[in-house]
């Protein structure tokens, strides 16, 4: 009985953690990084500056367009909620590198890449 229990609960942790991402990226001066280019289902993403300089974070479907974009201050954090086949595009228009703190969760077959 004790071995079912802990059986399913072993199984519950290691599903629940497939669906989670969690990342530290580096976006070079006047550069971008797009996360979820591609068709996926809807996930969240949990955002955090960790660097001196202002970002800014769209949301771009991915059949066109841009909406929602925010300011992302030094050490502030935002959390969003990202529609199916919609990436999200973080802007450092800064003259130096940053550094970001991604925590996604729900479809995290997402593509990732930069574009400046």
């Amino acid at each position: 009985m004790i071995k079912s229990i802990f059986s399913i609960l072993i199984t519950g942790i290691f599903l629940s953690a497939c669906n989670m991402l969690h990342s530290t990226t580096t976006i070079q001066a006047n550069d971008a990084f797009i996360l979820g280019n591609n068709k996926h289902g809807r996930f969240s993403a949990s955002v955090t500056n960790i660097s001196a300089s202002p970002l800014t974070v769209w949301q771009y479907p991915i059949d066109g367009g841009r909406h929602s974009p925010l300011t992302l201050l030094p050490a502030a954090n935002v959390k969003l909620k990202v529609g199916k086949n919609t990436a999200l595009r973080i802007e450092n228009s800064s003259d130096k590198s940053v550094d970001v703190k991604l925590d996604v969760k729900g479809d995290v077959g997402l593509s990732m890449g930069y574009k400046n």
